[in-house]
């Protein structure tokens, strides 16, 4: 096959990449998070914007929900959207409830016509423990909210799509691959599932023209570590600073853009050079 060279105006970068496209992005419940970060950055691109949250899962943790609830995340989200055709709605729930992900996306086709962009951010922490602790209330609680969700999400997404160029799923994981979560063993175990499964989702979508990619973020300052814990772990970064959760969403939202349309089936850790060991 004879080498084609890009004409010089296709090498230059469209400011809005994401124009005319649907994004459905889900846990963005709290302006410290890394899902309010990857739609601010998905709506300054260009997309318009179907957005999930679930506020209860965010009261029941130490950190607690956003001060201002949902309805100020989306409006700060709305606020980032930089194509005047672009528009943005959201929905709660719980994600865990079998039924719940078919209708989060049956909910943004009602809206949009067409998703072209799911991004599954969202995750259930806390609950957990290490080996000796667990039981099959626990186990099945990390399961159902941070595996079987983000697969019938897929399959929703999937069954909606219509082939058109664009298509991008990306799940999230936590390094468990790279070094040990010996105090969360659910967790790390249901975010395993989902790094293994990676390669075999990406080839099933790939006859639909779909991407699947899986993004590791690393230790991201989302308001969680207790003084001491965070700075331990700022100590282990060579930038002497914990990722913020813009780091791992500049890296989503360029994988929903055309520009990383070659890439599939991949597990990318953006984790700024972590040392897990000394």
């Amino acid at each position: 096959m004879p080498h084609t060279e890009l004409p010089a105006l296709q090498l230059q970068r469209d400011p809005l990449p994401l124009r005319g496209r649907v994004a459905v992005v889900t846990g963005v419940s709290r302006r410290k998070g890394i899902g309010y970060a990857t739609a601010r950055r998905l709506a300054s691109l260009g997309a318009s914007l179907f957005l999930h949250h679930y506020t209860p899962h965010d009261r029941e943790q130490p950190w607690g929900a956003d001060p201002d609830g949902p309805e100020a995340v989306v409006g700060a989200v709305a606020d980032a959207l930089a194509d005047q055709e672009a528009s943005i709605h959201h929905l709660g729930g719980d994600l865990a409830l079998p039924d719940a992900p078919e209708r989060l996306i049956s909910a943004a086709k009602d809206a949009f016509g067409h998703v072209d962009i799911l991004v599954c951010n969202h995750a259930r922490s806390g609950g957990d423990g290490p080996l000796g602790t667990l039981d099959a209330a626990m186990l099945d609680a990390h399961w159902t909210a941070n595996t079987r969700s983000v697969l019938l999400l897929t399959q929703a997404f999937t069954a909606q799509h219509d082939g058109r160029p664009g298509g991008r799923v990306i799940f999230m994981t936590s390094g468990q691959g790279l070094g040990p979560m010996r105090d969360e063993i659910a967790y790390a175990t249901a975010k395993g599932a989902l790094s293994a499964i990676t390669p075999t989702l990406a080839d099933h979508l790939a006859d639909q023209a779909i991407t699947l990619n899986t993004v590791n973020p690393g230790p991201v300052d989302t308001g969680y570590a207790t003084p001491g814990l965070h700075e331990t772990v700022r100590r282990r970064f060579p930038a002497q600073r914990w990722g913020e959760p813009d780091d791992p969403a500049r890296l989503i939202a360029w994988l929903a853009t055309d520009e990383a349309s070659w890439i599939t089936g991949q597990i990318i850790n953006t984790e700024g050079g972590f040392r897990r060991w000394d």
